[in-house]
């Protein structure tokens, strides 16, 4: 389905991110600065690409035909699996900022702590749901629906790709991500490299 082919590659920009996110990490544990920029556009990346731009297309296109016409099953999968996770991971984020705010506000190491908590208990989260969408969920809708059903999901997924390319709306997330992959894949290295000396 033209639908789920759009939700994967969107699920390997988010992995993409994930990367990113452990390698600041890594650097921020081997001594570089907490850098609230940084960590702002990740905020904005994870709330507005991940969230509102792919789970809205999962969470009022797919899901929703899913439970309609996949059975129990699907409902169990979508009710109590899907959605209970992105419950889940928008309450990380949530935690994520507010350590931040107060890190901002008198830097103590126990709010350090609480950012690079939630934000490792967000990424690793996301990475298992992000295989399972992958491999068991979307496989299993494909298999499930109707000819008709399925172009009606690729319908409404592409209506909001096309209204996401006519704002420039990846590109602005596109170029976070490179910018964030490029700071932090080569700091990761350099202070990988400084350690083994």
């Amino acid at each position: 389905m033209y639908s789920t082919d759009i939700m994967v590659e969107e699920h390997a920009n988010i992995s993409r991110m994930l990367r990113v996110i452990k390698n600041m990490c890594c650097a921020i544990l081997e001594g570089a600065p907490v850098d609230q920029n940084d960590f702002a556009d990740i905020i904005d990346f994870i709330r507005n690409y991940a969230d509102v731009n792919h789970h809205q297309k999962e969470e009022h296109v797919l899901f929703p035909q899913m439970v309609e016409h996949l059975g129990d099953l699907a409902n169990t999968i979508v009710t109590h699996g899907m959605l209970v996770e992105h419950d889940l991971i928008r309450s990380h984020v949530r935690s994520l900022d507010e350590a931040l705010k107060l890190y901002a506000k008198d830097g103590r190491t126990e709010h350090k702590l609480d950012i690079l908590t939630e934000i490792m208990a967000y990424t690793n989260r996301l990475q298992v749901h992000v295989e399972k969408e992958n491999n068991v969920v979307y496989p299993f809708a494909e298999r499930g629906f109707s000819d008709e059903i399925k172009a009606k999901v690729d319908a409404g997924v592409r209506a909001i790709a096309e209204e996401n390319e006519k704002t420039d709306f990846n590109a602005k997330y596109f170029a976070i991500l490179d910018r964030l992959e490029k700071k932090y894949s080569a700091l990761h290295l350099v202070t990988t490299t400084a350690d083994k000396q």
